[in-house]
């Protein structure tokens, strides 16, 4: 018999950020999967972040997890979404060698403190007095610990759908997990269905890449880490192509072969990552829709097609395929699918990502209703951290909307669950103008600090960063400069005849870090990286200022009562979404508005702004 402080079952990235954490605030942890070889498998897309994903992915590495060093090693295409954008809704993403992204995590974690990576399949849970006490293993072993986190992504009952075929699986090629969904369903609070899909996969040398368009890597990448300084593999270009209404024809005329829409299927996929089969049905008007080609690696025949996900039968899925410019001649290496699952209802969860059902029990991951990589990852973290402040009498690690991306996750999950999987993005956050993706260490790598996870490489790293930055802050307010000067190097400002700070002149839109170094050469000695930080900042800072004037604003409004009879299809600016949603729901007052699932802060400040309006109208008609 085997004992630990904490026991991770999976080996998913919600799993390798769980046990990470958990070591790391010094917790004795066992990483319990399937096979040690699977651990960072990227079972979908192979790309990590994206706009709202990659904040997360800067908040886990901000708070030194895994996933940022991993994309960064494995990154072959790095771009910065929304670049043309501000800072605050502008997602860092890189397309990962497959491969080079499994070894640099197999590696890590053989080389983590504290953590020991068992192979077996778990089965079965050791409740004592209605308190988990560990696991019992499908071979007869039983390990204990005071914390175990549940991190089965889709493999609890999870099954493959490809047209009329369904195959027991957890993913492709790996067995699905029976037993130990059974006695889940025992103790949990309540266990739904949810599905997503993947594309076929595609042989790169049977695709005619002259023929279609190419996507190149950002020339100035922006790393996923902050301990990266560039890209450590050869970039490459991604292709792109499109459906053509030869495509959309063969689709439309075998929906009813799709394994989504033939009835097998009873879990609700991901409203914001459809399959084809959908797009071609909600999008009817639309005559084509890009597929994006994206490598799976540099020594790697495959090709992952972006945008074509489907469960059509196989024959279905070669014809359509072959209709796409460049893909005439494809050979598919494997289908695409649909694989539906168990979920758990994350309403039944404490904020720590603990069972309010069983104490010592963290689920995290898809389990838990999200999808993506990142939002598991990110569940990982927070329950590999509570698991072991639970096990060795530690703080517990809360994170709030207003400190984290990863704050506004766990809260929407716990308190609204999930109707359909879940999804990061941007206009989740009440504070994402200070929620950026730029400033998460300064956010939350003292938060680490404080709880202990948190290595000396990092820890040295942002303490000279910070530095850094309160000697440069302290160099612009002082360094000031008068109208003339800025007038003859042709900057206009606002100005009342006074001297004006390099700090105050880096709050104008039309200035930047080049501008400022004109003024003061004697700056040259800053890092470029260090003078656009602190751009944003003091762009960003009376921004700031005014959401959290408005967030505290919303907070007070929150019992405002909404009329019954109110008509919210004559509220300019929300979605139509959203319209139906509260149509639905009929909220009484904005408090139960909030917490509709996908109501987003800006709709919420439109909705309290037309009751407003309303109620002075009606003041002044009586």
């Amino acid at each position: 018999m085997k004992q630990f402080d904490v026991i991770v079952i999976g080996g998913g990235h919600a799993g390798v950020e769980a046990a990470h954490a958990a070591g790391r605030r010094g917790a004795r942890t066992a990483l319990v999967t399937f096979s040690a070889c699977d651990l960072g498998v990227m079972s979908c897309n192979p790309a990590i972040g994206g706009l709202g994903k990659g904040h997360l992915v800067r908040e886990i590495d901000a708070l030194d997890g895994v996933m940022g060093l991993a994309a960064d090693f494995a990154g072959i295409q790095f771009r910065l979404l929304n670049r043309s954008r501000g800072p605050a809704v502008q997602g860092p993403r890189t397309q990962a060698d497959r491969a080079r992204y499994r070894s640099f995590v197999l590696g890590h974690m053989q080389q983590a403190e504290r953590v020991t990576i068992i192979e077996a399949e778990v089965t079965d849970l050791v409740v004592e007095a209605d308190r988990i006490a560990g696991v019992e293993t499908a071979d007869g072993q039983r390990i204990l610990a005071s914390a175990v986190v549940l991190t089965s992504g889709t493999f609890l009952r999870g099954e493959i759908h490809i047209g009329d075929e369904r195959i027991p699986a957890g993913r492709q090629g790996a067995r699905s997990s029976l037993r130990l969904a059974s006695r889940l369903e025992e103790i949990a609070h309540s266990i739904g269905r949810l599905k997503t899909g993947t594309p076929a996969r595609l042989s790169a040398q049977t695709i005619d890449w002259a023929r279609i368009g190419r996507q190149a890597a950002d020339a100035d990448p922006v790393m996923l880490s902050f301990l990266s300084s560039g890209p450590a593999a050869r970039q490459i270009a991604c292709g792109v192509t499109q459906t053509n209404r030869q495509t959309h024809e063969i689709i439309a005329a075998n929906l009813h072969r799709s394994a989504m829409r033939s009835g097998n299927i009873s879990g609700i996929g991901p409203r914001y990552c459809p399959s084809v089969e959908d797009k071609i049905t909600r999008f009817a008007d639309k005559e084509s829709h890009n597929v994006f080609l994206e490598p799976e690696g540099l020594n790697d025949d495959t090709v992952y097609p972006n945008g074509v996900s489907t469960s059509l039968p196989r024959e279905v899925q070669e014809a359509f395929l072959r209709t796409i410019v460049g893909l005439e001649d494809v050979r598919i290496l494997q289908y695409g699918y649909a694989i539906e699952y168990d979920f758990h209802d994350p309403r039944g969860l404490f904020k720590t990502l603990q069972s309010r059902a069983l104490t010592g029990l963290f689920l995290a991951g898809q389990i838990n209703g999200t999808t993506g990589y990142e939002e598991a990852a990110a569940q990982g973290l927070v329950a590999g951290l509570n698991a072991a402040a639970l096990a060795l009498g530690l703080d517990e690690a809360l994170f709030s909307r207003a400190d984290s991306y990863i704050g506004v996750m766990i809260d929407d999950l716990t308190s609204r669950g999930v109707q359909e999987p879940y999804r990061m993005f941007t206009s989740r956050a009440e504070f994402r103008l200070s929620l950026r993706m730029d400033n998460a260490d300064q956010r939350l790598t003292p938060i680490g600090l404080s709880l202990g996870c948190v290595g000396q490489r990092r820890e040295r790293a942002f303490l000279e960063k910070m530095n850094r930055l309160d000697a440069l802050r302290i160099r612009l307010k002082d360094h000031t400069v008068a109208p003339a000067v800025l007038q003859e190097n042709g900057i206009t400002a606002p100005s009342n005849g006074s001297r004006r700070s390099l700090y105050d002149l880096l709050t104008l839109s039309g200035v930047d870090e080049h501008d400022v170094l004109r003024l003061e050469s004697s700056l040259r000695d800053a890092p470029a990286e260090d003078l656009a930080q602190i751009k944003r900042e003091a762009v960003y800072a009376p921004y700031v200022a005014r959401q959290n004037a408005d967030a505290a604003m919303l907070r007070r409004d929150e019992s405002l009562t909404i009329p019954a009879d109110i008509s919210y299809d004559t509220i300019p600016g929300l979605s139509n979404e959203l319209r139906a949603k509260l149509k639905a729901s009929r909220p009484d007052d904005i408090a139960q508005a909030v917490k509709i699932d996908g109501m987003t802060p800006a709709a919420i400040v439109l909705l309290v702004s037309w009751l407003r309006r309303g109620a002075a109208v009606h003041e002044r008609s009586a």
